[in-house]
């Protein structure tokens, strides 16, 4: 897959989905509705669509057939107004659902954010016009909410790397060391009962960490797919292999002029390339085979993903100054195996936690 350009401003006609498709999509919002969010008919529910894309279209239906009783606000045919006043009828644990071709915006309110502000629950589904065809099948299989797996992986797999003194990435014959401890690993297995807010962007399926030391990672590690300027997928021709030096990217072998842009764009602004998150994605409707577009879809991929540069939201580091650390790009790591101390939790492809 190369990368797709930003024309999110021209979408482009798409085939509309399958039949079976949209029974499909139906039954996995429906299972997100009741397992995850765990929606009733006791709560108002609010649906603010677009009809610019084929996936948008699909979503849209499978919502109408899982929540009959909801308001449902299409999002090019009203006013900003409009939406706002439907926001502000609601009332604490009511719902609301996102579904974008693009990315909504109402002026400076941060949809999200500001709903979560008044204790609503919010699914959000943007970006959906990057994946057409075969790739909003895929989309629509990540959808799937099996709370067995999800939450029974996602806490052993917290459990473990909260009391790991160290870490490794084996990447097709290179080994990328973590000797350190790590960071409280944070899960998005849609599981809100100890959370502050219900809900967030889908398809879910992740924990991540990182070192509490990022000068202890050291090492290669081998990138079949990375973040690109446009927020896109980008996979190169042959893996690109990275050298870190004390948690720095010191060199990059096979690269390609898009991957060095990226380099160049964060050297710019923060001086030097830090490798900060490691992900471990959980949603097995993606994987090296089968990718779309959305790289912040694609980031839920069972595997490891690390990011680049200074920028983490969730772990502060006192040597990063916020007003310098302005980038946070994912890469996906080619991976045959993850230890954590001497204990293999990832071989195979699949978690054996």
């Amino acid at each position: 897959m190369q990368s797709m350009t930003s024309t999110e401003n021209k979408l482009q006609p798409q085939e509309p989905l399958s039949r079976e498709s949209l029974d499909l999509a139906a039954k996995h919002v429906g299972d997100i509705l009741t397992l995850a969010v765990e929606h009733s008919d006791l709560h108002a529910a609010v649906v603010v669509f677009d009809t610019q894309c084929a996936l948008a279209a699909a979503l849209t239906e499978a919502y109408r057939r899982a929540l009959p009783k909801a308001a449902f606000i299409n999002f090019d045919a009203v006013a900003p107004q409009e939406i706002m006043a439907a926001f502000q009828l609601l009332k604490a644990s009511d719902l609301v659902v996102l579904i974008q071709s693009t990315n909504f915006r109402l002026d400076a309110f941060r949809i999200r954010v500001e709903l979560f502000k008044r204790a609503l629950k919010v699914i959000e589904h943007p970006h959906l016009s990057r994946m057409p065809g075969l790739q909003a099948n895929y989309y629509i299989d990540s959808l799937a909410y099996d709370p067995a797996y999800y939450r029974g992986t996602g806490n052993a797999l917290k459990a473990r790397i909260d009391r790991a003194r160290c870490g490794a990435v084996e990447s097709g014959g290179e080994l990328l060391v973590f000797a350190a401890p790590f960071q409280p690993a944070k899960m998005n297995v849609g599981d809100y009962s100890k959370m502050n807010n219900v809900g967030g962007q889908f398809p879910i399926g992740e924990v991540f960490t990182e070192a509490q030391d990022l000068e202890s990672v050291n090492g290669r590690v081998r990138v079949f797919v990375f973040g690109d300027t446009t927020f896109t997928v980008n996979e190169p021709a042959k893996p690109i292999t990275l050298v870190v030096s004390r948690g720095r990217v010191t060199d990059v072998i096979d690269s390609t002029p898009e991957f060095d842009q990226v380099l160049a764009n964060i050297r710019a602004d923060e001086g030097e390339v830090w490798v900060r998150e490691l992900g471990f994605g959980l949603n097995r409707a993606f994987n090296q085979e089968r990718l779309v577009s959305d790289i912040g879809t694609y980031e839920r991929m069972c595997g490891i993903h690390l990011s680049l540069g200074a920028k983490h939201a969730l772990y502060k580091k006192p040597a990063f100054n916020r007003r310098i650390a302005k980038h946070h790009v994912d890469i996906f790591a080619v991976t045959e195996s993850v230890t954590l101390d001497d204990e293999v939790v990832y071989r195979n492809g699949a978690w054996q936690v």
